[in-house]
Formats: structure tokens, C-alpha cells, sequence
């Protein structure tokens, strides 16, 4: 990670340049290998990823803003662990903006772009099909990101990007059905409705996809993980 530098206003290639801690750790919790809760050590997250603690502290507080970490003064960082009235306002927050974002999705998709979504969902049955849920989930929640892409509303896109996040952790607490979770037929019927055009069609399925999720949610104690940071940030080879 000797590239990087202890600023944003870097480029590369006219791109900012995206902290490794960021990355990794968003990664690590969508992909439900990080769970909420789990404390993130700043001498630990410099060792794994190579960077120096001006970084890591940088990385935590951009996760800090996008609600996937939380900073305690003088305590240190912890992965967000949301509670039950959080994940129902997060859930109606997207039940309410989401269907618009597939409704304008739907009126304003290319050929490249659909084809593009279509490429994604076979990625994603193909991770099912291989048990590799966690990045199943990933892509499960890229696919709705992507859709409010497509929207060309840009507002609603960094508020979406937040939420699908903040779902990560809400879905790890307090779903448990891991094959119902990463069934992808509804990302299939809502894309089909895209395909065609049909806005009316994919804002009513987008509705009734996100009420699903959300009505699954099962408000109850968890389980606590035992397994070490390094682990749990570094995917299996």
C-alpha cells in the first residue's frame, strides 16, 4: 500500500484513491465476515493492511460517517452493532426512496446497462451456487446500489449507498436464514421488470422485495464470534 498517501486530494488515473482500510473492512462487513460489534484495534488494521495509523484512523473515521463503524472517545473503534429501532428506520428509509430509484431505473436503462445487470445477477446464482454466501450478499447489495446508479439520481445514490451498508449489519444481527437471504429470484423478476421498461412494475416489486427482508427480521439476542480480526478481514485464499 506504499502508494497511498495520508490525503484524499490524490489521484490516479484522475480517480481519489480509496483508503485500504475503507475498503477492507466495507468488504469484510458486507460480506458478513466482520460482524457488528467486533473491536477494530488501530495497531492491528495497520498491521494487516500494510498502512500507517494516520491511515488507519482516516479509514475509521470515513466508516464512522457511513455508519459501519463507531468511535468511542479515548476507547477506540468497534464495527456498528445497530439496534432494533435503527434497523426499522432503516428498512422503511428504503422502502420508501428505493422503489422510486428502480421506477426511474427502469425508464432510463440502456441495452449496456442491463446487460450489465444481468452479468451481476449470474455472478451472484453463481456464488450461491458455490456456498460463497458472504460475497453472495455482497453482490446481493452491489445489485441494488447499481440500480440506484442507473437512476441518475445522485442524491439518492449516496443516501442508498449508506443504507445498503447499514442493512449488512442489520441482516447479521437479526436474520439467520442464510440461503433465504441470498436468494436472488426477486433480483431476477425486478430485472426482467427493468427490461422492459416497465417503471410501474419495478417500483411495486422493489417494494415488495425490501418489505420481505424487513418483515424477516427477527429482533432477538445473537450469538457472539470468537474468531480473531486477522481473520476475519482476510478472506479465505
Amino acid at each position: 500500500m506504499d502508494d497511498y498517501r495520508d490525503t484524499h486530494a490524490d489521484r490516479k488515473d484522475g480517480e481519489a484513491l480509496v483508503n485500504p482500510v475503507v475498503a477492507g473492512v466495507a468488504r469484510a462487513i458486507h460480506e458478513h465476515r466482520l460482524p457488528p460489534g467486533t473491536r477494530l484495534a488501530e495497531t492491528e488494521l495497520s498491521d494487516i493492511f500494510g498502512v500507517s495509523r494516520t491511515i488507519v484512523r482516516s479509514g475509521l473515521q470515513e466508516l464512522a460517517h457511513g455508519h459501519l463503524v463507531t468511535l468511542k472517545a479515548n476507547r477506540g473503534a468497534w464495527v456498528a452493532k445497530p439496534g432494533p429501532d435503527e434497523a426499522r428506520e432503516v428498512f422503511e428509509a428504503r422502502e420508501l426512496v428505493e422503489p422510486r430509484t428502480a421506477r426511474e431505473a427502469a425508464r432510463k436503462a440502456t441495452a449496456a446497462q442491463i446487460d450489465r445487470l444481468r452479468q451481476h445477477l449470474l455472478e451472484e446464482s453463481s456464488s450461491l451456487t458455490s456456498r460463497e454466501y458472504g460475497q453472495a450478499l455482497r453482490l446481493s447489495g452491489a445489485f441494488h446500489i447499481e440500480i440506484a446508479r442507473i437512476s441518475g439520481q445522485r442524491t439518492l445514490l449516496e443516501f442508498i449507498e449508506t443504507l445498503v451498508g447499514r442493512s449488512a449489519l442489520i441482516i447479521a444481527l437479526f436474520w439467520r436464514n442464510e440461503r433465504a437471504r441470498c436468494d436472488n429470484h426477486c433480483h431476477s423478476t425486478l430485472l426482467e421488470a427493468i427490461a422492459r421498461h416497465d417503471g410501474k412494475e419495478a417500483e411495486e416489486f422493489m417494494r415488495s422485495h425490501l418489505v420481505d427482508i424487513h418483515s424477516a427480521l427477527r429482533f432477538d439476542e445473537t450469538d457472539e464470534n470468537g474468531k480473531d480480526l486477522r481473520s476475519m478481514l482476510l478472506p479465505p485464499d
